[in-house]
């Protein structure tokens, strides 16, 4: 099932091509562009900015799992799937697996766009692995939200009308592009208990790239949070993505 959905995405280069230069834009656009207007300028900005962009990257990831996963419920090839001699958990830990491939490839061209916009990490490889272990931590919990969404709304159309909406407040209201403090008070309040944000904080922490210090609760446990969050959203998803799978067709 792995394989048969990373051929999907080898035979859909547009679409990996848009995922892929979208964030490579966010990065130039608000890294040139809008960086001398933020409260850092140039490349401190930039480096706060490309950790903000590897997460951002794999909330819009749901996107793409929702949509693949409306499209075969739409077209019943889940049905037949059901029909056949095939475990009953391979096509969603199959979507799940290649989805986390597909974030690997991802990853890598952002740290190498990063890299050459001025960002690096400076507390070691070891952090910086744990760092990105956080980034596909996140991006499995938004792989079952997406797996999810697919099965409760079988049409890719409808998918992405509902994705977006979801996924554009939720990289608003967080510390990706601009620091909770500087927010109105319960507007950063709100962008701190983000999930996005406690990732942000925690990688940034992790590689050694500015941040804006806080002594709030979540700014100061950012890494447990980092954990907690896409832990507590797996525990959520998973299990209404699977009932929601063994009641298709009934």
């Amino acid at each position: 099932m792995t394989r048969r959905y990373l051929t999907h995405v080898a035979r859909a280069p547009e679409e990996i091509a848009l995922y892929f230069v979208l964030p490579i834009v966010f990065i130039l656009v608000f890294g040139y562009v809008f960086g001398a207007g933020m409260a850092t300028s140039g490349s401190a900005y930039r480096e706060f900015l490309v950790p903000g962009v590897f997460v951002m990257t794999m909330l819009y990831g749901m996107g793409a799992t929702a949509s693949a996963v409306a499209n075969d419920a739409g077209r019943g090839v889940v049905d037949r799937f059901r029909a056949m001699p095939v475990a009953r958990s391979a096509l969603l830990t199959g979507r799940s697996a290649a989805d986390l491939v597909r974030a690997l490839l991802e990853t890598a061209v952002l740290v190498g766009c990063g890299l050459l916009v001025g960002w690096t990490w400076h507390h070691g490889v070891g952090n910086a692995l744990l760092a990105l272990a956080l980034v596909l931590l996140l991006r499995l919990a938004v792989t079952w939200t997406g797996i999810w969404l697919g099965l409760l709304v079988p049409n890719p159309d409808t998918v992405g009308v509902i994705v977006f909406p979801l996924a554009f407040p939720l990289t608003a209201l967080s510390n990706v592009f601009v620091a909770p403090e500087l927010m109105p008070g319960w507007l950063g309040a709100v962008a701190e208990w983000n999930p996005l944000s406690a990732t942000v904080a925690a990688i940034r922490e992790l590689f050694g790239n500015p941040g804006f210090g806080s002594d709030s609760w979540a700014a100061q446990h950012a890494l447990l949070l980092a954990v907690a969050w896409p832990v507590a959203l797996i525990a959520l998803f998973a299990p209404l993505a699977v009932r929601r799978y063994q009641r298709l067709g009934d």
